[in-house]
């Protein structure tokens, strides 16, 4: 599955939910994350839409309206990495509870 990840600042997190009204973009994996949580020092935070390959261009479209950063391929590699991190860290504590 082909994903993008956003940048979103601080004063435009409630367009998240206004993107998420479209039903394309709403049946898309979505993720979002603080910037802080993954120990990146700015004041954003990051969305992230996985899925198919249409959701991805009218998530594109509609982020732009919304005035939400497209990271370039690099950044949202690097992004993406901390974010797998993560959750992997917290499977990892969960199986150690239920284990």
């Amino acid at each position: 599955m082909t994903y993008v990840i956003f940048e979103v600042k601080t004063e435009n997190i409630a367009k998240i939910n206004d993107l998420l009204k479209d039903d394309l973009v709403s049946r898309q994996s979505i993720l979002t994350r603080d910037s802080s949580s993954l120990n990146i020092e700015k004041d954003v935070s990051y969305l992230k839409i996985e899925g198919s390959t249409e959701g991805i261009k009218k998530a594109e479209k509609l982020a732009k309206e919304f005035e939400f950063k497209k990271l370039s391929v690099k950044d949202a590699a690097e992004v993406n990495k901390k974010i797998e991190e993560q959750e992997n860290s917290a499977a990892d504590g969960m199986g150690m509870i239920f284990g």
